[in-house]
């Protein structure tokens, strides 16, 4: 059987810690940042954890 391939958008969104844990950055800090509070954009910019309901698709997407 071949080899499973890592879907190329899923890995360049969603990151493995070392923990096992799945993280993704915040959606709204891409464009136009510059009339946005920067409390906002500082809260956009720390990455958090992936839900619950979307981590069984992604570890599949992830080859995991």
């Amino acid at each position: 059987m071949p080899k499973m391939k890592t879907h190329s958008g899923a890995k360049k969104r969603i990151r493995v810690t070392g923990g096992g844990k799945l993280m993704r950055q915040r959606a709204g800090k891409r464009h136009l940042n510059e009339h946005k509070p920067t409390k906002r954009t500082r809260r956009l910019s720390s990455d958090v954890q992936l839900s619950p309901a979307d981590t069984k698709t992604a570890r599949r997407l992830l080859g995991l």
